[in-house]
């Protein structure tokens, strides 16, 4: 039984297009603490009930990239010190580079699913190296990732196609695009979830939707055929503003409950 912590990463400073994704954090949270559901798993169980769950907040981040990225590395750390498995709520998605890195010096190169309607792997967008639209350059560049596997995406560039194939990043097509087509991966796995991975139908509130996605179903089936131990996950911007009706914030929570299970379900890596 793994125990679980979740933390707000509350920044947008290296967001591209607007701002916003700051606010994510507190709207899923919330969410995830409603009345309105509960906090079952489709997978059976219930965190904070069957899952050991432990909600930290939001780190106190300053929006000056170079200390928040310290002090997210310092936060997962200590997480894996206490022997447990840390979700993170973003905030862009730039705060992956820290939290991965954190986790990578902890257990060597990941394994990583990476679930994005965008690959994020810019080698420097809009004068910005650390932007949202780079960490998983950043990631690659660092001898973070053993194999990245990323799925969801239909924005491919030509210089993120040749970035993906300088990484030898593995890109599942959207096109026919079914659950069975997307590896089972090994351990030490990590898992991000940018939102906009998602249909807008299903995911309105983010920055850059993207028409052609993933439903909430093909996500969940995706997520539920990994039986590798997980060493951390994260879910990301999420821009409230953009919403509709708070649906995106429902399926945030959603996912947080799913991912605290399947963690669960799949074990611990040896910490």
């Amino acid at each position: 039984m793994s125990a679980i912590r979740l933390f707000g990463l509350p920044t947008d400073i290296n967001s591209s297009f607007e701002r916003g994704a700051a606010a994510g954090p507190a709207a899923i949270r919330a969410e995830l603490r409603s009345e309105r559901g509960n906090l079952a798993s489709e997978l059976g169980p219930e965190i904070g009930t069957d899952i050991a769950f432990c909600d930290d907040g939001d780190l106190p981040l300053v929006e000056d990239t170079p200390r928040d990225d310290a002090m997210i590395r310092r936060h997962v750390a200590l997480v894996h010190g206490n022997g447990e498995i840390p979700i993170a709520l973003g905030g862009d998605h730039a705060v992956s580079f820290p939290l991965i890195a954190a986790t990578a010096e902890r257990f060597g190169p990941l394994n990583i699913l990476h679930i994005d309607a965008h690959p994020d792997l810019y080698d420097d967008f809009g004068g910005n190296p650390r932007s949202h639209a780079s960490p998983f350059a950043r990631i690659c560049e660092a001898g973070h990732a053993a194999r990245l596997v990323q799925v969801g995406i239909r924005t491919m560039n030509s210089h993120c196609r040749a970035q993906a194939a300088r990484f030898g990043v593995e890109v599942v097509p959207m096109a026919a695009f079914v659950p069975e087509t997307v590896p089972v991966l090994d351990g030490p796995l990590y898992i991000s979830i940018d939102l906009d991975g998602l249909d807008p139908s299903a995911a309105p509130g983010v920055a850059h939707p993207e028409p052609g996605g993933l439903t909430v179903r093909e996500l969940i089936a995706v997520l539920h055929r990994q039986r590798a131990p997980i060493v951390g996950a994260d879910i990301v911007e999420y821009n409230p503003s953009r919403d509709v009706g708070g649906v995106t914030a429902i399926v945030g929570a959603k996912l947080v409950r799913e991912l605290a299970a399947l963690i669960d379900r799949n074990g611990a890596a040896g910490h």
